[in-house]
């Protein structure tokens, strides 16, 4: 069998299936490939102790459905009310189970054009088209490939008997097999401590290890540090409580006789190395992007320890031409700083790829509202969206609103879910005066729940906290920007954020002729 369709897509999984309804919405010619026999396959698996991290708020005291996105980390963005994960659970951190029912529901609902256990083994590019083969040996061919097939191949450690240890993927989840042992846990991140956390009340003593000290969401603003859901164990290091948190690399580890010997060299500690005893090490040091089914034609190149695959900044592969990516592949454009990785992030990241993809390919205008040029009418709009927009709030310095001027024809528009770095490469920058609004923390150190705020307006520059920026430029060049002071339930509604906004409209448009307030 040989069919040509439009797009291709290797991944079945949220970023697969929120692009599928982009290209259904939009009636292009796509199939969808994956490997597992339903759609989101991998949460059949993963996470192995069976709780999603990301929340599911059922009751925020909103109405507005775009609003209510920033509490819904899970759901798929779609114009049916019914297809929102609270709907299927009230529980603020679900289970991964109900979630495969939920992408089940969203993919037939929508009729998408999906071809599961259908594992590709070969992509080849040539004369502008990919071919994929799979493994009965049918291809599938397109001009362009998108490719959302997650990271589930093991970041592998390189110290010597690292093929010795278990792995997060593969290791015993039955709690008795840990009774009274001294367990190495490899890692620092959330499926380590989740890990920790599981064997707490069985094992001897746990030792969580890695270069490098702990990093915690709550201080950093990434959502993919360690997450107090599963942070209990820190309680029991600093409390001492047999088990320790370790920076240290490990030089390399033997089994002898039963054990494992694991010689580590401290961090913090000039020279400082130990010998260590343990009776289970597991390895839970990531995940990278598998290159494997590519050829030397389409071998996309990779970044950050070959973790990800590099990409434009219309997350197009760099080298690839017309190979694009989707879902928490699109890290690699904003690494351990937004929230590309994490479904509430690329969501919003795919939403954007889908009108790159019908502007550049198709010749269909990105998506706008109309807005009258007055100062009160664009404050009004753009502190409407401060206050609403989800993209915005959930990808903050990553994620903007562009409105352009249009002064010949006296009105102005604005443009959603725009990728900040895009803009100077795109359409928007061909003009010469247009405005980003964008949500932002500040810089600030030290502890974050005791920041010092100033509540003058001149001094909104300075908060550390979520707060909107707008931003003027022309063409490519910021001329000026203007800070909005944080507000402790991020709404910027009172009087005290919109004046100062409106008095910076009105000297940004003075002396422009204005049209007369409808």
């Amino acid at each position: 069998m040989n069919s040509t369709y439009e797009y291709l897509v290797i991944g079945a999984g949220p970023a697969g299936l929120q692009l599928g309804y982009f290209f259904k919405q939009n009636q292009r010619d796509y199939l969808i490939l994956d490997r597992g026999k339903c759609a989101g396959n991998f949460f059949n698996t993963f996470p192995r102790h069976r709780m999603l991290i990301s929340i599911n708020k059922i009751y925020t005291g909103k109405t507005n459905p775009e609003v209510n996105y920033r509490w819904d980390w899970n759901s798929l963005l779609c114009d049916d009310p019914e297809l929102r994960l609270k709907n299927y659970t009230q529980k603020y951190f679900p289970d991964p189970d109900l979630y495969v029912q939920y992408l089940g529901d969203f993919a037939a609902h929508y009729d998408l054009n999906i071809r599961y256990e259908t594992q590709v083994t070969k992509v080849h590019k040539a004369d502008g088209l990919f071919t994929l083969t799979d493994a009965e040996g049918n291809t599938y061919q397109a001009p362009r490939l998108i490719i959302a097939t997650g990271l589930w191949k093991l970041m592998e450690p390189d110290f010597p008997g690292a093929e010795l240890c278990d792995t997060y993927n593969e290791h015993s989840m039955n709690t008795d097999d840990y009774i009274g042992k001294r367990v190495l846990i490899v890692g620092k991140g959330n499926s380590a401590f989740e890990t920790a956390d599981h064997l707490t009340e069985v094992a001897n003593a746990i030792h969580v290890l890695s270069p490098h000290s702990v990093k915690m969401a709550w201080e950093t603003h990434f959502v993919g540090n360690l997450r107090a859901i599963n942070n209990n164990f820190l309680d029991t290091y600093q409390l001492k409580s047999q088990n320790t948190v370790i920076d240290a690399n490990i030089q390399s580890v033997e089994k002898k006789d039963g054990k494992f010997l694991v010689d580590i060299a401290y961090s913090h500690a000039k020279g400082q190395t130990r010998l260590v005893e343990y009776d289970k090490v597991i390895l839970c040091t990531g995940w990278r992007f598998d290159t494997s089914i590519f050829d030397e034609t389409c071998m996309p190149e990779m970044v950050f320890n070959d973790k990800l695959p590099n990409q434009t900044s219309e997350w197009e592969s760099a080298n690839v031409k017309d190979m694009y990516i989707a879902g928490t592949l699109m890290q690699a454009c904003d690494f351990k700083k937004t929230m590309s990785g994490f479904i509430h992030g690329f969501r919003h990241n795919v939403e954007s790829l889908s009108n790159i993809l019908e502007l550049k390919y198709h010749q269909r205008e990105w998506p706008s509202e109309e807005v009258e040029l007055t100062p009160q009418a664009i404050t009004s709009y753009l502190i409407e969206r401060a206050n609403n927009s989800a993209p915005i709030f959930l990808q903050p310095g990553f994620m903007a609103e562009v409105l352009v001027v249009d002064e010949a024809n006296r009105t102005a528009r604005c443009y959603k879910s725009v990728r900040k770095d895009y803009i100077a490469d795109s359409f928007l920058a061909e003009n010469e005066q247009y405005y980003t609004l964008s949500l932002e923390y500040g810089h600030f150190s030290g502890n974050p729940f005791s920041v010092e705020r100033d509540p003058d307006p001149e001094k909104a520059g300075e908060a550390a906290y979520l707060h909107p920026i707008i931003r003027r430029y022309n063409h490519k060049m910021l001329v000026t920007e203007h800070h909005i002071q944080d507000d402790l339930e991020s709404e910027w509604n009172r009087e005290e954020y919109i004046k100062p906004a409106l008095a910076f409209f009105e000297e940004q448009l003075a002396g422009q002729e204005m049209v007369e307030p409808a």
